[in-house]
């Protein structure tokens, strides 16, 4: 039964809204090769989190000179890659502009995003002529003044370059689509999977889209429906129920040629924001009742799947007990409080304080602790350790935990991720890396703390492997994270238990007050 029935007061969010690209009502093909910038901001601001994310934490890529510069991004896997790989295909000339991101974290400061968003404009001006621009944009970043900042992007580029260039525009899957932004957009799509391991192929099909509508080949027409829901971070795993159907009919519907893209997204949780909630996008090359259909229609199955999403989660002590009673191992605990890639501190003392509670043994914790990392580097390897670690960002997290033990070793936190994971990053940097061996650890058997200098979102298994811990030969391996460390972990862990713990990034949103967002939502006012 569609929600509207269920849930009156929110009947406008099911309003289907349509809209038409202005851009190519009369546009005749460029008579030269078409040239298109490709560029992007990107962030994933949690508004719980008080730490601000100011201009430094982001990183930025080089667009000089040129052709280099696309040399680099071209190997990896994310959209970036995916724009260039598609566009040279298609005949398209790239022109390189600011890609710049940073780690989740609180709301971007309004100095960071004006400096951003006006040097994106000012490099996107430098170009002599643009016939469109293939731009990567979370979907979830907010600034202090602009709680859908990502549409603030796209309405500065509008108000630069006018309402007819061609802005085809790539989201994550954890996107809080609005109106606003389909409407600035002439084409938005999301990420299909989570674990995010399609970016590139996201990138590929904008670029292809982008190819017809520059030549005049395409109409793109929009349609939004955005269910009164949250749809839990923890069943946003698109191999798996209650989502994979629907995102494998959002790839169905893409064989048929009138449907260009059809993205299901599956929202963040953890922004105060009107937004906030799944959407489901289609374009279509001008048939807007068939848009408007098929919108609606994936928006009821999503709706549909409400009852299925209980939380019903062990805490730390219940899953380092299961952990310890495995037959099988290694067994990797999901610790979902702490999702560093959701914006958390990455230095939370739940798990590992239990783990040493219960006397567990074998167990590999990673936390981000600058402090610890000059304690041992300055202690050097095979030297004693005796530090408090973690818990040391905010009352959010656990308190410090006494660690003794000894400087394993030490390292220089880069390392490379050769197999597609989630996002589609290559190339990572934790910063100054320390692992102690700790308390408790025999010859056979051994208790590690890896702490970081930078916070590093566990989506690669490299992380563990290029400072010399084995995962096979552990017992319990943790990961911050919800599913994105998926990818990465279950081709090495016998199971994988998420725990439902405290933090900036617990997943029951009912912990959290909201201002901003509509109302009445499932999930939050049920």
């Amino acid at each position: 039964m569609p929600y509207s029935r269920h849930l009156a007061a929110a009947i406008l969010n099911t309003t289907v809204l349509l809209f038409f690209a202005p851009a190519f009502m009369a546009a005749p093909p460029p008579a030269h090769r078409p040239l298109v910038a490709i560029g992007g901001i990107m962030h994933e601001s949690d508004t719980f989190n008080p730490s601000k994310t100011g201009i430094g934490d982001f990183t930025l890529r080089r667009t000089a000179p040129r052709e280099q510069a696309l040399d680099e991004w071209s190997k990896s896997n994310d959209e970036i890659s995916g724009y260039i790989e598609g566009a040279r295909f298609h005949g398209l000339d790239l022109f390189p502009v600011l890609m710049a991101s940073a780690t989740p974290k609180g709301p971007v400061t309004d100095q960071a995003f004006n400096t951003l968003t006006g040097e994106l404009i000012a490099q996107h001006k430098a170009a002599a002529h643009l016939d469109g621009l293939l731009l990567a944009l979370h979907g979830a970043m907010v600034a202090e003044s602009f709680a859908d900042a990502d549409a603030e992007i796209l309405r500065r580029l509008r108000q630069a370059f006018g309402p007819k260039l061609p802005i085809v525009v790539t989201h994550d899957f954890h996107a809080n689509v609005s109106e606003d932004i389909v409407k600035l957009s002439t084409a938005l799509l999301t990420y299909k999977e989570n674990p995010h391991l399609d970016t590139r192929d996201r990138g590929i099909q904008a670029a292809r889209i982008m190819s017809g509508i520059v030549r005049g080949q395409l109409r793109p027409v929009q349609a939004i429906v955005k269910p009164p829901m949250i749809y839990n971070i923890v069943y946003q795993h698109t191999g798996r129920e209650p989502l994979k159907p629907i995102v494998d009919e959002s790839r169905r519907l893409e064989q048929n040629p009138k449907i260009l893209a059809v993205s299901v997204s599956g929202g963040y949780q953890y922004a105060d924001v009107p937004a906030i909630g799944p959407s489901v996008i289609v374009v279509t090359d001008n048939d807007a009742e068939l848009a408007r259909r098929e919108a609606q229609r994936l928006s009821d199955m999503l709706w549909a799947t409400r009852d299925r999403l209980k939380l019903d989660l062990p805490d730390a002590a219940a899953a380092v007990r299961q952990a310890m009673a495995a037959e099988k191992f290694p067994v990797t605990l999901i610790d979902m409080g702490d999702n560093i890639g959701g914006g958390s501190a990455g230095d939370s003392t739940f798990l590992l304080s239990e783990l040493l509670k219960q006397h567990a043994a074998g167990w590999v914790v990673v936390l981000t602790d600058p402090e610890a990392v000059h304690i041992a580097m300055r202690g050097g390897v095979g030297q004693s350790f005796d530090a408090m670690v973690g818990g040391k960002t905010d009352r959010f997290h656990g308190e410090p935990v006494h660690i003794q033990g000894k400087v394993r070793s030490l390292h220089d936190g880069r390392y490379v991720e050769g197999e597609v994971r989630h996002g589609g990053a290559r190339y990572h940097d934790q910063g100054l890396t320390a692992v102690i061996e700790a308390e408790g650890s025999t010859l056979d058997v051994q208790n590690l703390l890896m702490a970081t200098t930078k916070r590093e979102m566990p989506f690669s298994i490299q992380q563990l492997v290029s400072c010399g811990i084995l995962p096979e030969r552990q017992r319990i391996l943790t990961a911050k994270g919800v599913i994105a460390p998926r990818a990465a972990y279950e081709p090495v862990s016998a199971s994988l238990i998420p725990v439902d713990t405290p933090g900036l990034t617990a997943v029951n949103p009912v912990r959290y007050t909201f201002h901003r967002i509509r109302r009445p939502l499932f999930g939050i006012d049920q």
